[in-house]
């Protein structure tokens, strides 16, 4: 059985925004590199919104990675650069990255909040608008290991 996170973040000023992209491409790095990643998509919309979705070998995988390096760090920063956070997660017969559209099924009617400092009016109505996938996407593949 796979893992499959996804995560919703706003960053809510762009004064914020070159740290948060700086800790973003490190820990899309980390997570490539991290044992148990299968693979991945990032996403940007309007609005300084960034979606993740990730599928994990197990959730005892992207524990470790959550827990450590870059992603760790970053953690505590999201609660105030970010006005909207929110997660869902599940497990799935098949290690495929599920579609956008799932992901967003999943997160409005799985998916809570995560704490933030300076929550917006739709965090805290946990009102998620749907991703527009678009030219600002990315596929994750886990890294080449060397033998």
């Amino acid at each position: 059985m796979a893992f499959v996170s996804v995560t919703r973040l706003r960053v809510r000023s762009i004064f914020f925004l070159p740290q948060f992209l700086v800790y973003a491409i490190r820990s899309s790095r980390q997570a490539q590199k991290s044992t148990g990643f299968v693979g991945g998509r990032l996403m940007v919309n309007a609005g300084y919104v960034f979606w993740t979705l990730t599928v994990w070998t197990a959730s005892k995988a992207m524990d470790a990675y959550r827990s450590s390096g870059v992603h760790r760090a970053a953690m505590p920063r999201l609660l105030h650069w970010c006005d909207e956070a929110s997660v869902t997660h599940w497990t799935q017969d098949s290690d495929a990255v599920p579609a956008w559209d799932e992901a967003y099924q999943r997160m409005l009617k799985e998916g809570r909040s995560s704490k933030v400092n300076h929550p917006s009016a739709a965090h805290l109505a946990h009102e998620i608008p749907a991703p527009r996938p678009g030219r600002l996407a990315n596929d994750l593949r886990p890294a080449q290991r060397s033998a």
